[in-house]
């Protein structure tokens, strides 16, 4: 049996089961409620907690305070996370947005000893995963592939890709220091290394092109 047939009964399976269903509704609005909270003060520029300096968790977040609006941008960011997230048409969407912030404050939290909330961010972060697999077949196509299509490119074609940006980059060096008035000298080992540095960015460009697929709605 093939893995992506496999995954395909398992999470068929798990879906229609009504318990799991309304544990997965319970989850998402446990985590919304978790995080609307705390994401209104990072908003109003409002200080997170009343722990000194002196302690690494106060620290941090008296750091973090200081930073201005990245500060704010935080607290947005949980913010739209968490409503999507509890919005039945893009939950799929919150959880893919809240899971890299709760796993950031999951490591965080460790790292600094937080007393008990390192526990409680984890469980989160495992939570949260737990409803990024819910909606699966969302993800499937990032996983296997979907309808749409391939590149046609051969190799032969892409082969002049990494030699065309090569040149691109001398040429573009060399127009450059004669616009700002100096002639075009410049020493060997520099031309070498702007022809390898073109060289390689084509050629991640080619098979990065080769591999490609891409969505579409057409049938024939």
């Amino acid at each position: 049996m093939k893995l992506e047939d496999a995954l395909d009964r398992i999470n068929s399976r798990v879906v229609r089961n009504r318990l799991l269903q309304a544990f997965t509704a319970f989850v998402r609005v446990l985590l919304f409620f978790s995080f609307l909270p705390p994401s209104i003060p990072k908003i109003m520029h409002r200080r997170f907690t009343l722990l000194p300096p002196t302690n690494p968790v106060g620290h941090y977040f008296e750091a973090l305070y200081q930073t201005g609006f990245y500060y704010n941008f935080i607290g947005w960011a949980q913010l739209i996370a968490v409503v999507l997230l509890v919005i039945p048409r893009t939950s799929h969407i919150g959880a893919l947005l809240f899971l890299p912030i709760i796993v950031n404050i999951a490591v965080l939290t460790t790292s600094v000893g937080f007393r008990g909330t390192w526990l409680i961010t984890i469980l989160m972060s495992v939570a949260c995963l737990y409803l990024v697999c819910w909606d699966y077949p969302r993800w499937k196509a990032m996983l296997f592939g979907g309808s749409g299509g391939r590149t046609k490119f051969s190799w032969r074609q892409l082969l002049a890709l990494p030699i065309a940006l090569a040149l691109f980059g001398l040429l573009g060096v060399a127009s450059l220091t004669i616009a700002l008035g100096k002639p075009p000298v410049i020493e060997l080992r520099l031309w070498a290394l702007i022809a390898v540095a073109g060289l390689l960015f084509g050629t991640v460009v080619a098979v990065h092109l080769k591999f490609m697929s891409f969505a579409s709605n057409d049938d024939h």
